[in-house]
């Protein structure tokens, strides 16, 4: 390497100054997004961070780091009216022409839906104020997670004010109903869209032409290997522990999950199913549980934060999803780290996460009776069990690590965004 190189790459990276919008932050479900702002901030990053909406969990059972996030974020809502009116009239007395501009955008995308037509005068009015916090804070590009509402949030805010917008699209929720989340409309106005993996983007690309694709990059989510660690493996436990983390909802496939474990225990099987996290299926689990008879075999946590989710994967011997629609998942990865085999369905991005047999079983969506026969497979064989639960480990250090992942995102964001902020 020559001088000029030594000097090249001695210099300091310039630094990328950008807002991150999400709908709710932090949020228990979401601490990727978290994990990801603390990283780019160490790499030199000034990261602003806005929410649509307060957190999921009220302050004392948020994890120290969520309560410094919280207390540097902007909320919308908590802004109110008062907030609402006052970005209307700043936007319309210096900015009559954005705001116009705007509003006629919003209504356009509420059309004859009266339903539609009030989402899209709230989005609108969201959108000034993330628009005049931008502007207080001298900040010209706004990155959003999901492309649910806060990007709808974004795309008219780009309109509005000298901006502009990029979006990590995990789905599956927006490929479901690409219109009513105006997806066609954000991936052409978007400035480049990061895509947690190849399924997410192709269904971008089979909304867009190919003039819009150059804009689509491969940027995997991760976690850190240092903090998800190998827990001890146990050949014969008593009773044997299944763990799944996740919503409540009717996407998570819960109850296919619990009909596996009614045919296992009705073949006399000692299990015990544990389920982390919660949401609006949660009384109909619990009486699903009720009516199979699962009793003790079935544990309900609720929510726990990332301080104690940990605890739970290390007493777990397998981890299990159900999904019917999912992204990729993290909780996946965060098993995966501690070296529980996993079993999941062969659905949309998960199998590039897992390799059926090699990192670990993949079923069929709504097959109880193989998901039944999977876990048993994993409880006869301890060997497959530990095989599985390394190269788990070994698959996420070395395809989903959270530095190395958001290392890749950074180099996006600077190539990206570095020669607009010169």
């Amino acid at each position: 390497m020559n001088n000029n190189d030594k000097n090249r790459f001695s210099e300091p990276q310039p630094s990328i100054r950008l807002a991150y919008l999400v709908s709710r932050y932090p949020a228990v479900s979401h601490t990727f997004i978290l994990r990801e702002a603390l990283r780019l901030r160490e790499l030199g990053f000034e990261i602003e961070t806005a929410s649509i909406n307060p957190p999921d969990q009220p302050l004392d059972k948020l994890t120290a780091a969520e309560r410094a996030e919280t207390e540097r974020t902007y909320y919308i809502k908590q802004h109110g009216l008062w907030g609402a009116m006052a970005a209307q009239w700043i936007t319309l007395t210096t900015q009559p022409s954005g705001f116009f501009r705007g509003l006629r955008f919003a209504l356009r995308l509420g059309g004859t839906d009266l339903k539609k037509l009030a989402y899209s005068v709230f989005y609108f009015a969201e959108a000034l104020m993330i628009g005049q916090w931008m502007r207080r804070r001298g900040l010209t590009h706004l990155h959003v997670h999901f492309a649910t509402p806060a990007a709808a949030v974004a795309l008219i805010a780009r309109l509005i004010f000298p901006i502009t917008f990029s979006m990590t699209v995990h789905g599956p929720d927006e490929f479901y109903d690409a219109p009513g989340y105006y997806l066609t409309e954000k991936i052409a106005a978007a400035s480049f869209i990061c895509c947690i993996g190849y399924y997410a983007r192709s269904q971008l690309m089979k909304l867009s032409p190919p003039d819009h694709w150059d804009k689509f990059e491969i940027s995997p989510l991760g976690v850190d290997p240092a903090l998800f660690t190998p827990r001890p493996f146990q050949a014969n436990p008593q009773p044997f522990e299944i763990i799944c983390v996740g919503r409540l909802t009717p996407a998570k496939g819960q109850a296919i999950l619990l009909d596996a474990i009614a045919r296992l225990r009705r073949e006399g099987r000692h299990l015990r199913l544990r389920i982390v996290g919660d949401g609006p299926d949660r009384a109909m689990l619990e009486r699903f549980a009720a009516e199979n008879e699962l009793g003790d075999a079935a544990i309900f946590t609720g929510a726990v934060n990332q301080d104690q989710i940990r605890e739970l994967y290390a007493a777990a011997d397998v981890f299990a999803l159900a999904s019917f629609a999912e992204g990729i998942p993290v909780v996946l990865m965060e098993a995966m780290a501690m070296t529980i085999p996993c079993v999941t369905t062969w659905i949309t991005g998960i199998p590039e996460l897992i390799r059926n047999g090699e990192d670990g079983l993949l079923v069929a969506p709504s097959d109880a009776e193989g998901l039944a026969a999977a876990i048993a497979r994993l409880m006869d064989d301890p060997e497959l069990r530990c095989r599985l639960g390394e190269a788990g480990r070994d698959r996420v250090s070395d395809k989903y690590h959270l530095n190395r992942n958001i290392d890749r995102l950074a180099a996006i964001f600077r190539r990206r965004l570095g020669g607009e902020q010169r």
